[in-house]
């Protein structure tokens, strides 16, 4: 053999081992069809359908099952409620530009009084009268518990409701309800009977609707065999009081 041959020859044969290595990573990389990755495969297929038949159930059981009148009364509800925080608001504001401008004791005094007011409103040390509605629960069965009355109470809360009183029963933020162990209930510490009656003053149409939305309180009360009715009325009273009490452990921030 020539030297010119053995030339020739020479790049081909250092190729053939790169050529080689390439095909061994190729076989190696390559995916395979075995047991363990199937499964895998399956797994995951399996874990994407879950998490978007969770995804539509989230969405389904939210606002869309609702009517449009319901949609409506909600929106409305929420309206209502952004209004008078605004007139809150205002009247915040007009009362620190009175007491600025003024600088006298006058001004003072009157938005002291005006806040002693609505504190002894929401404590409960005060009656109270306003729109709002009245919920009677007649309980032949003796089937409603005090967590389906406390239900109740925080639903009208979220509607807005501002006193809030059950039979002769003032309902403040530390109001309780328990079982009496025989027939109706206890509420802070005192025996209710059916028929129970929730008066409570607020704005009637929001408070109304959000008793009566589908798979609400109303339905609720009624799939368990208690007959709720919801009056609404221009005026209803709060008359229920509940006595003045001294925090113990709490005491006035200096800051």
């Amino acid at each position: 053999m020539t030297p010119e041959t053995n030339a020739q020859e020479s790049p081909a044969a250092e190729d053939e081992p790169v050529r080689t290595g390439w095909s061994r990573l190729w076989r190696a990389a390559r995916p395979r069809l075995t047991r363990a990755n199937g499964f895998i495969t399956i797994l995951a297929a399996l874990l994407g359908f879950a998490m978007v038949a969770q995804v539509q159930e989230t969405r389904s059981s939210g606002l869309e099952n609702l009517r449009q009148e319901d949609l409506v009364a909600l929106l409305d509800g929420v309206n209502q409620q952004s209004l008078k925080l605004s007139q809150e608001a205002d009247r915040l504001t007009r009362t620190k530009t009175q007491l600025e401008s003024s600088g006298g004791d006058e001004a003072a005094l009157q938005a002291a009084t005006d806040r002693l007011q609505t504190l002894g409103i929401l404590a409960g040390t005060l009656p109270a009268t306003g729109p709002g509605i009245r919920i009677t629960i007649k309980d032949p069965k003796n089937v409603v518990k005090p967590s389906d009355v406390l239900n109740a109470v925080e639903e009208l809360r979220d509607a807005g409701a501002e006193a809030i009183q059950l039979d002769a029963v003032r309902i403040v933020a530390d109001s309780y309800f328990t079982d009496s162990g025989t027939s109706g209930m206890v509420a802070d510490g005192k025996p209710v009977q059916a028929p129970y009656v929730i008066t409570a003053i607020g704005d009637p149409h929001t408070m109304a609707t959000a008793m009566a939305i589908p798979g609400g309180v109303v339905d609720a009360l009624k799939q368990l065999g208690a007959t709720p009715s919801v009056t609404s009325a221009k005026r209803v009273d709060v008359t229920a009081l509940r006595p003045t009490s001294k925090p113990r452990y709490a005491q006035p921030s200096s800051s």
